[in-house]
């Protein structure tokens, strides 16, 4: 795969979520429907905060900014699901900056300590793209589940 499909369909999966969301009441987004007790605004700050700052914005790109403000996204403070999503936004396009000047055949540009983060070290950057990519069209699926939950939208219908 290309690097550019590779980023166009991760593009495309960011897509997914957010129109999974469009239009959720705040209530919507806070309400738990899944046995793990998460919600629509927690899983948004999952994929803002552990996929988009911690892989691409901090283990990709090295942005002392982004290394200095992890955390983990499922515990992240009380917030509504409309900051939520414009904190994921916000992420996006801090991600897209990286990518934009990044080489993905180089390695990360940060990985954490091992005494945080106990896995080996991924060797290039193609490799993270991969994995928030995976993450990504993960939870959409997710999402779209839950969607279906609350009001009956399916994103996709193949009879």
């Amino acid at each position: 795969m290309s690097d550019e499909l590779l980023l166009t369909q991760l593009a495309s999966e960011r897509d997914h979520v957010l129109n999974a969301v469009k239009g959720l009441t705040e209530a919507e987004m806070s309400r738990t429907l899944v046995p793990s007790g998460w919600t629509v605004t927690r899983l948004l700050n999952h994929l803002a905060f552990d996929d988009e700052m911690f892989w691409i914005s901090a283990v990709l790109g090295g942005d002392p900014e982004a290394i200095s403000a992890l955390h983990n996204g499922w515990a992240s403070r009380p917030m509504t699901g409309a900051e939520a999503v414009r904190i994921y936004k916000h992420e996006i396009r801090r991600s897209n900056r990286i990518l934009a000047r990044v080489d993905l055949n180089e390695p990360p540009r940060w990985w954490p300590p091992a005494s945080e983060f106990a896995a080996p070290p991924m060797l290039e950057g193609r490799e993270v793209a991969f994995r928030v990519l995976s993450e990504t069209s993960t939870h959409a699926g997710h999402l779209d589940v839950v969607r279906e939950l609350i009001d009956g939208h399916q994103n996709l219908v193949v009879n």
